[in-house]
């Protein structure tokens, strides 16, 4: 039976914990998932606990320099052919567009597009307030500020009256 480990950790653990709490799991699984493939192949999952991981690969650098100069080199484009207004709209979108491809055929490009889909996904996963319920949320926020409001406006005039008209006697 071959076994594959593989690390990984979504979107939504990066902001879990576990409890402080003996004896309490957390959101973090204690032991490691595992998961029976067809054709008798188990892989066990893990959360990784790595740190950000930045460009190591050379090809990968020289892709991430290409874009920022593809960028660059659109944006100064833009701005050099300022008396020819379709030709530096395509030099800008041209330089992005090329900036955009070297950057997707990258590792961290890869990742970053990994991390977007996970985070729609878990997106997808939040269970939204309905239209009225919004707007009742909305009214106890609007209401709290108000009375907040309130209390600090007859605060400060209290204050103005005991230190004014009572402590140092100024009256107006």
């Amino acid at each position: 039976m071959d076994v594959e480990k593989v690390q990984f950790r979504g979107v939504a653990q990066l902001a879990e914990r576990r409890s402080p709490k003996p004896k309490v799991g957390g959101s973090i699984p204690s032991a490691p998932a595992t998961i029976m493939l067809a054709g008798h192949r188990k892989i066990n999952i893990s959360m990784s606990n790595n740190s950000v991981q930045t460009v190591s690969t050379s090809s990968d650098k020289l892709k991430i320099t290409l874009a920022v100069i593809a960028a660059v080199a659109g944006v100064v484009g833009f701005f050099v052919l300022s008396d020819q207004s379709a030709l530096r709209i395509a030099a800008l979108v041209v330089g992005l567009l090329v900036a955009i491809a070297f950057v997707w055929t990258s590792e961290p490009g890869q990742s970053f597009l990994t991390f977007g889909k996970e985070a729609v996904r878990e997106t997808k996963k939040v269970v939204w307030p309905t239209r009225k319920e919004a707007g009742q949320i909305t009214a106890v926020v609007f209401g709290f500020v108000l009375v907040m409001a309130l209390f600090l406006w007859g605060t400060d005039k209290i204050l103005e009256f005991v230190l004014y008209d009572l402590i140092l006697g100024w009256k107006k």
